[in-house]
């Protein structure tokens, strides 16, 4: 038996078909057969373009945000390694 590759599609193929999926000119079947996905597929990247439109005319704030908190998290966990690292290299140093 033969084991089928999962099949990747760049974000722009998945915008494009989410897209032609939005205008409502073909059904989802019609698109998915046209694009050679699953009609659950096109169904679920109309879904997330949706979702993902009030983000765009948001100006992405909560995203920044998010990252914002998530990079200072980082940074501080950073710091704090450092200074263990100093703390230890000085006392075997015999500062």
């Amino acid at each position: 038996m033969q084991k089928s590759k999962r099949r990747r599609f760049s974000g722009e193929l998945k915008a494009k078909i989410a897209l032609e999926a939005l205008r409502g000119d073909r059904t989802l079947q019609e698109i998915a057969a046209r694009h050679q996905v699953h009609p659950n597929q096109v169904g679920a990247w109309k879904r997330q373009a949706m979702e993902g439109l009030a983000e765009v005319f948001s100006g992405g704030g909560e995203r920044r945000a998010r990252d914002h908190e998530s990079e200072v998290r980082d940074l501080h966990a950073k710091i704090g390694e450092l200074i263990v690292e100093r703390d230890f290299l000085s006392r075997g140093s015999g500062r």
